[in-house]
């Protein structure tokens, strides 16, 4: 009887491991990917070097908003300029949120990046935005956004 009672304890065993084996090993689900912020995507293309400048202004908003339909929200800065009112648009809000630097209503920053219009309006693709001593770096003299890593669409940079 005991002998009938150990192996039936080793198949059951057995039986637990496979199965704790066989749910590790199941494909990851809810993988999100860049969420259209990667180096390739129709968002990033609009970044043009050539169109690069600079914009001083106070923080009339913080907001989020979806640059291109499907893609995951991002964060941009409303900022009150001498010549108006101008969107930073920031990056995506998995990444704007983990930094150090914070962004609040009042605040007067300076801003470097793509210039373009937007939705018909005024706006900055930010490669970085400065509040007093602090900054933020967003993307490289390229354009490449620091969250897409070093490679870009095959291309190393």
């Amino acid at each position: 009887m005991s002998g009938k009672i150990a192996v039936s304890t080793q198949i059951m065993i057995i039986m637990i491991m496979v199965m704790v084996t066989t749910a590790s090993a199941q494909p990851l689900r809810g993988w999100k990917g860049s969420g259209g912020w990667g180096g390739g995507s129709q968002y990033q293309k609009m970044y043009d070097v050539k169109t690069v400048g600079v914009v001083t202004g106070t923080i009339e908003s913080v907001e989020t908003f979806m640059p291109v339909r499907g893609m995951s929200i991002g964060v941009l800065l409303i900022l009150k300029t001498e010549d108006g009112m101008i969107a930073v648009h920031l990056g995506p809000v998995w990444y704007i949120e983990r930094q150090d630097i914070r962004f609040d209503k009042g605040d007067t920053v300076e801003a470097r990046g793509s210039k373009l219009m937007f939705d018909s309006k005024p706006a900055i693709i930010a490669a970085e935005v400065k509040k007093n001593e602090d900054v933020l770096r967003l993307r490289d003299e390229n354009g490449v956004p620091h969250w897409a890593g070093s490679e870009i669409a095959g291309q190393a940079h």
